[in-house]
């Protein structure tokens, strides 16, 4: 089946997994979806090269020094080049039926609500939006009564699962995760992983951030907090499971008792194709499930005595208000401190726990009525993380409730 309208795109985080994924789909149903507008952080070389491929008409960096680099690099390719922040939002902006919401982190918040105040289709990859500023986005969907598409591989599967279904009868939404590289690892050998093995992910090609954010499973935090908003359901209607194999993606239980699951194989270009051709489908050459070949899926529940980053996140999902977005904003210091070398693995938790801790004593937890209440906020959490890094050893095990 074709989509039978063209589709203009604009892709922000053009360069990073999802985008390159999503050129691939673009790539695969010419005549299906065109690209307006593609936005990437610093890496000049590859962000020219997605646009000239995709035939894009303007191309922004956030890295405001890097503009001669890429009006260079795109001389001569009639792409328009653009750089700084403000120019993210611009690409945003640039008339779409469609935006690809994945750039990584808080970096993402601005531009991709931009986009949705403007009143266009949204398909979000950037868990950290809900995270950050979920009420207001959510909000803002309504009032707009804009389209918010779960392109996350989870939320798209939950909501394939849901298949229309009222949200009152749902008992249960619950996500998987692979664990990571450390799934069968003691406490002890977690505590001592190096960067190099963090990022060694058994089934998924991701970003430095996200890859460590699903070794230390925080990621399965921020993705129940992004549900949370989603969906409209309590946090005692959301949970985890882990399944090495990454097949099964998200699974809803109904009051009636019965499940439904929705299954593919780790491929991100599955739920980008569902997002990007909705209410269609749209044939890829995405690789087929082949149960029959796979014949065993297993599944687990997460022990967070190992992963107390998890517990950390449910906590602050369970308490709302403004901890997701301290949330967000703390872990987000602390994976790059560890990528840096300046702490070790098992800290990130731990700075993170503290950080949540000191903003509940300076009651910077409520929850942020606007974009810019929830942005405000994550500008304290940082600065106050990178003092807790400065001023003292993180020692002990965080208290996962």
């Amino acid at each position: 089946m074709a989509v039978t309208a063209q589709r203009r795109l604009v892709l922000l985080g053009a360069t990073g997994s999802i985008g390159r994924s999503t050129l691939d789909i673009v790539e695969q149903a010419p005549d299906a979806f065109a690209v307006e507008a593609v936005a990437g952080g610093y890496d000049v070389a590859a962000l020219a090269e997605v646009a000239i491929r995709s035939g894009a008409r303007f191309a922004a960096i956030r890295d405001e020094s890097r503009y001669g680099d890429l009006k260079a690099a795109l001389a001569g390719s009639g792409v328009e080049a653009a750089a700084g922040a403000k120019s993210i939002v611009e690409a945003a902006l640039r008339p779409a039926d469609i935006v690809v919401g994945a750039i990584s982190g808080a970096a993402g918040v601005e531009p991709t609500y931009a986009a949705l105040a403007e009143g266009r289709t949204v398909a979000l990859a950037n868990k950290e939006c809900l995270v950050c500023a979920g009420a207001p986005f959510m909000r803002t969907v309504a009032e707009r009564n804009v389209t918010l598409l779960p392109l996350d591989s989870e939320h798209d599967a939950l909501w394939q699962a849901l298949g229309g279904a009222d949200a009152k009868t749902v008992e249960k939404l619950i996500i998987t995760a692979s664990g990571g590289p450390f799934r069968t690892w003691t406490r002890a050998q977690i505590e001592a992983a190096t960067r190099e093995q963090a990022l060694r992910h058994p089934n998924w090609s991701m970003g430095r951030k996200i890859t460590i954010d699903s070794a230390t499973m925080m990621n399965k935090g921020l993705e129940l907090i992004e549900a949370r908003h989603l969906f409209g359901v309590a946090p005692d209607k959301l949970d985890v499971l882990v399944h090495p194999q990454s097949i099964v993606h998200g699974l809803v239980a109904f009051a009636d008792g019965s499940v439904t699951a929705s299954l593919y194989v780790p491929d991100m270009r599955v739920p980008i194709a569902h997002c990007l051709a909705w209410p269609e489908r749209l044939q890829t050459n995405a690789r087929r499930l082949d149960l029959g070949e796979i014949a065993t899926l297993t599944f687990e529940r997460p022990d967070l005595g190992r992963f107390p980053a998890l517990g950390v996140a449910m906590d602050a999902m369970r308490q709302g208000g403004g901890m997701p977005t301290v949330l967000n904003a703390a872990n987000e210091i602390a994976v790059e401190a560890f990528l840096d070398g300046r702490i070790g693995f098992s800290d990130i938790a731990r700075l993170v726990g503290q950080a949540c801790e000191e903003a509940l004593r300076a009651n910077d937890a409520r929850e942020p009525a606007t974009v810019e209440e929830a942005l405000a906020v994550d500008h304290i959490v940082r600065e106050r993380s990178r003092t807790i890094l400065a001023s003292k050893p993180l020692s002990g095990m965080v208290t996962v409730q």
